[in-house]
């Protein structure tokens, strides 16, 4: 009987909704129910042509990279002597398929519970009578749009399954999952739209079987569950979203992913990730490498990196700051960009939030400042990523390495509320450059940070501990607010200033 080993444990893959019949037939009638399908397609871009780039699944990478395992022999699903290191589909739709079942569509209720069932079979095919086995037995559930309302209804409805059944759950990961429910021309999806279940879309049906109220269903509510081991992956494209000839992301809209709109998708306190992906299909969020190498880091990786950005000082242009001193009355707001990936990484990124990509953190000039610059003390500092890092994947050196790319720039100034337009540069930054860290566990406790900004530098940079440590020395004005917490000067020649406060932590 193979040990069960952290962080490999059982992974159960829950699927998202199918519509009509036809949609549930297909679904059963494979053996991953849709998670086994790759993509070529990497990226659409402006002039329609198509990047190609072979994602082979993220079945096959689990498979390939870390050595899991399905649970199929003989065209029969094993029921004992299963590995831990395995991967297993929640069939919930089986009964929904008349060759299988009586043809009958689950609630969500119904295949939350019979994941639970799932769980604790799992358990004993694994475990058997092991009792050490027993006690350290978890999964982790990684779930696709509904799939994830699934879990979630697991973790949160009491009725639905044991403490002890909920307890074995380690982490959640899901992608697109509409966790605020699914708009319609920014309209919630009627409880009355009932045909084909769209209602369980609906923020009433989904207070009830989540056991929140309805203006609260992106939380947890009193689940035991801490949302900081769910993971929420939010697409931000939704041009190539094709469902319904279109038409699906025609009436959702942009800020979406062509189906879930990017404030819908994450659940409140829950680390989160926004990749340029649609909902689906061969440009989808679950047939990417940028998925992929999120859901490894988060349930495999060592380290988490969070940063949030404390902005200090705001310039207007010499036009506007005129103004301003002539008494008329400016209002402004800007774009925060963030852009995170590992060294190594060349055909993807852990998160971007760009304007590009119609996802970058918004703040008016009101909510930061007062009007007379001083910072405002109520001032809420954008959390700008959540990001997983897995030092046993360092490929060069001893340190974890990533990169920020980090932007901020206006979106429009009024003066005594007409646009100012005359000399409107378009693209015009207040800040931009673009920050390597390199971080290592210290002796004792804490960690060792040192960084460069790329843009004016190198970032190769040196090879012994003898340069490490000159290289920690020359970077100039960082402060270490605590051994896990650090604070990293942002200033530039036009008298924008911020602090990037960076928190890093062991993960598992």
């Amino acid at each position: 009987m193979e040990r069960i080993e952290r962080p490999y444990y059982p992974i159960i893959y829950v699927r998202g909704y199918a519509m009509t019949r036809d949609e549930i037939v297909e679904t059963t009638s494979t053996p991953f129910m849709g998670f086994e399908a790759g993509s070529t397609k990497m990226r659409q871009a402006q002039d329609g042509s198509v990047v190609k780039f072979v994602f082979e699944s993220p079945l096959v990478r689990l498979m390939k990279d870390h050595n899991y395992r399905d649970v199929y022999e003989f065209g029969a699903e094993r029921r004992d002597r299963i590995s831990p290191r395995c991967i297993v589909i929640h069939r919930y739709y089986d009964p929904a398929d008349p060759a299988f079942g009586d043809g009958r569509t689950p609630s969500i209720i119904d295949a939350a519970t019979s994941l639970g069932r799932r769980i604790e079979e799992l358990r004993d095919s694994v475990c058997g009578n092991n009792a050490a086995m027993r006690r350290d037995f978890r999964v982790y559930l990684v779930a696709h749009s509904m799939g994830g309302l699934i879990c979630r209804c697991l973790l949160q409805n009491p009725e639905v399954a044991s403490a002890q059944t909920r307890a074995m759950v380690d982490k959640v990961f899901t992608y697109a999952t509409p966790h605020n429910g699914i708009e319609v021309g920014g309209i919630n999806l009627p409880n009355l739209l009932s045909i084909n279940d769209l209602n369980n879309f609906n923020r009433t049906n989904m207070g009830k079987y989540l056991k929140v109220p309805k203006d609260k269903v992106n939380t947890l509510g009193k689940a035991e569950f801490p949302p900081q081991r769910m993971f929420c992956l939010i697409g931000t494209n939704s041009r190539d979203y094709a469902a319904a000839h279109g038409l699906s992301s025609f009436a959702v809209g942009a800020l979406s992913d062509g189906l879930v709109r990017i404030a819908n998708a994450y659940v409140e306190g829950a680390p989160r990730a926004f990749v340029n992906r649609s909902h689906s299909g061969y440009f989808g969020i679950v047939n990417s490498e940028e998925g992929y190498q999120n859901l490894v880091r988060f349930l495999f990786g060592d380290t988490c990196a969070t940063a949030q950005l404390d902005i200090t000082a705001l310039p207007f242009p010499p036009e506007i700051e005129a103004a301003r001193r002539k008494g008329k009355k400016i209002q402004s707001s800007y774009y925060i960009e963030s852009t995170v990936a590992p060294r190594g990484a060349y055909t993807y990124e852990l998160t971007s939030r760009t304007q590009a990509n119609q996802c970058a953190i918004r703040r008016s000039y009101d909510e930061m400042f007062n009007a007379d610059g001083s910072v405002r003390r109520e001032a809420r500092s954008p959390v700008l990523f959540s990001v997983f890092l897995d030092s046993g994947r360092i490929m060069a050196g001893s340190e974890i390495a990533f990169s920020i790319d980090l932007a901020v720039c206006n979106a429009g100034y009024e003066v005594d509320g007409a646009l100012f337009l005359n000399n409107h540069i378009p693209g015009e930054h207040l800040f931009r450059n673009t920050l390597v860290l390199f971080a290592k566990p210290a002796d004792g406790g804490g960690w060792r940070l040192r960084y460069v900004w790329s843009d004016d530098q190198w970032a190769g940079g040196p090879k012994n501990e003898a340069e490490l440590d000159a290289a920690r020395t020359k970077a100039i004005g960082i402060v270490q607010q605590a051994p896990d917490v650090f604070s990293v000067p942002l200033r530039s020649a036009k008298g924008f200033a911020a602090e990037l406060k960076l928190s890093l932590s062991a993960w598992q």
